[in-house]
């Protein structure tokens, strides 16, 4: 069994509180009661008004508040076939993870910060495959184009720019790698999205960028960071923190740089998308919306079927049989005379 809304089992936490209210009020009435009259004498002028029938309206109530939270939380049972159609467009994003990236001028960290971006991204995609490319001096695949939403954001969670043991901001090489792990071979239906702060960039980032276009990619590139400068935070093996200096003991400063990363937007058809220190990729989603779509085919998926509706209907049958339960029997009464 699976569950649509699980959040809502915590609704069910309230219940304790709901039979309190139910006590609390019944011995509020009790003591309404003494005020006029002894309970002996109050019992006996209205037997039909016991405990027992109140119970039975509060355990009705209670199980109509326990069914009604059961269709909340969206019960699914029951597998089902169907033949889905999935269209969408391929997204390579290429991550930079050089020792830049860990500047603090983004909360916690740029690459950090970066990656909690990719994964909303991921959260907001329908039918687009979606892979990762991580880089620094060299750079590897790390997912790749996949459907399998959960996988890739496992992917991109694990990604530590410890891993790359080469320093700098290989573009041209990143830009080549995510090319080649495109799987389609028609030229459209691609977009490569690059983050980065642009710094140490070597290679032919500008003619990598153009034999991507004429395989059919859009190239979006994202400059993250400050562009006044801020230094580079380095961990060491016993916990401190100390910053980056160069061979002359002066600390070193990470700039963004927005120069090549326009050049590289230009010659990749897409845009340049100036984040600084707010990152946001909605905006680069509603662009790819625009975009033509392709067909990849049916695919045949195993759904549970939604099964609220049965749990509904059980609390609105509930919460009837509580109304119309009265609080008294029907029972009659014959007078027998004086009370002893």
């Amino acid at each position: 069994m699976k569950f649509g809304n699980p959040e809502y089992f915590f609704l069910w936490l309230a219940l304790p509180l709901l039979i309190g209210f139910f006590i609390w009020a019944y011995q509020r009435k009790k003591s309404a009661l003494q005020r006029f009259a002894s309970l002996d004498l109050v019992h006996k002028l209205t037997p039909s008004a016991g405990l027992g029938r109140q119970v039975t309206k509060w355990t009705v109530f209670c199980l109509f508040f326990i069914f009604l939270v059961l269709a909340l939380v969206r019960p699914r049972f029951g597998l089902k076939m169907e033949m889905v159609e999935r269209k969408g467009i391929d997204i390579m994003v290429a991550l930079d993870i050089s020792r830049s990236m860990l500047a603090e001028d983004i909360t916690p960290n740029r690459v950090d910060r970066a990656k909690h971006e990719i994964a909303k991204l991921i959260d907001k995609l329908k039918g687009d495959r979606i892979g990762l490319v991580i880089f620094a001096g060299e750079s590897y695949v790390q997912c790749p184009l996949t459907l399998d939403y959960g996988a890739a954001k496992m992917f991109l969670d694990a990604v530590s720019p410890d891993w790359v043991q080469v320093q700098g901001t290989q573009l041209g090489d990143a830009i080549k790698q995510s090319i080649d792990a495109f799987k389609s071979k028609t030229n459209k239906h691609k977009v490569l999205i690059i983050i980065t702060d642009g710094e140490d960039h070597q290679g032919s980032a500008l003619d990598a960028a153009k034999a991507a276009t004429e395989q059919g990619a859009v190239i979006y590139t994202i400059g993250l960071g400050s562009e006044s400068g801020v230094p580079i935070p380095i961990k060491k093996s016993q916990g401190n923190i100390v910053y980056k200096k160069d061979n002359n003991g002066n600390l070193v400063l990470t700039k963004l740089n927005t120069q090549i990363l326009e050049q590289i937007a230009h010659e990749g058809k897409g845009k340049f998308y100036h984040a600084g220190t707010d990152l946001d990729l909605s905006r680069i989603l509603s662009e790819i919306a625009k975009l033509e779509k392709q067909d990849f085919g049916k695919q045949s998926i195993n759904t549970y079927e939604e099964q609220y509706q049965l749990f509904l209907l059980i609390a609105l049958l509930l919460l009837i049989v509580e109304f119309l339960l009265p609080e008294r029997s029907n029972r009659k009464m014959e007078w027998k005379g004086r009370f002893e």
